[in-house]
């Protein structure tokens, strides 16, 4: 865990002076008040400086934070990181320049790197965090590209009568693909097949 200990002439002033150290923002942190100021004789004698002890929080978003940056210093790439959190996700998007190469075709450098985040912050850990990584918003372009083939698809099944089968996708992508045509009411989705080689059928109800 990283911690260090700064004095100042006010607890403040030795907070922020330990967090411009750690290079982290105040929620990160647990604060430790070592020593109160005292003014002394005449607010010069005897005096002392406020001393605290901060130590950076080890949290699942701080977990992710340090593994993408080992990858990104690695691989010599320079990028921003935002981390969200809700009650059921903690989403990291990245955004710079040339990070292409994280994504991978289509989206399976981007996906074999969510999965070794997820399984890095979450090991040794008693509950399990859900994380979810985004490199320069590539997951939201995807989910748009993929209802556009669902309704194209769905159209293509009509025209010839028959089911249309898609290339192998991942779960997650599956699952835009069946929420896509859910409320279609001539449409039916299912999947079939062994991971990872699992296909989606676009099928006509019957």
């Amino acid at each position: 865990m990283q911690a260090t200990e700064k004095t100042g002439r006010t607890v403040d002033e030795a907070v922020t002076a330990a967090l411009g150290e750690l290079g982290v923002s105040r929620d990160e942190v647990e604060v430790e008040v070592v020593d109160q100021p005292t003014k002394g004789l005449l607010g010069i004698l005897g005096s002392k400086p406020a001393r605290v002890r901060v130590s950076v929080k080890d949290t699942a978003a701080r977990r992710a934070r340090e593994f993408l940056n080992s990858i990104l210093e690695t691989m010599g790439l320079t990028a921003e990181m935002e981390i969200t959190e809700d009650n059921q996700n903690i989403t990291v998007n990245i955004e710079g320049d040339k990070l292409g190469i994280l994504i991978g075709r289509r989206g399976e450098t981007l996906d074999a790197l969510q999965y070794l985040m997820n399984l890095s912050v979450n090991r040794k850990q008693e509950s399990r965090r859900r994380l979810v990584l985004d490199i320069e918003g590539y997951r939201l372009r995807r989910e748009e590209t993929l209802k556009k083939l669902a309704f194209k698809l769905a159209d293509k099944a009509r025209q010839r009568g028959r089911s249309v089968v898609l290339e192998p996708m991942n779960s997650l992508e599956r699952r835009i693909i069946h929420t896509a045509l859910q409320g279609t009411a001539d449409i039916t989705t299912f999947s079939e097949g062994e991971e990872p080689y699992r296909k989606i059928i676009i099928a006509l109800k019957r």
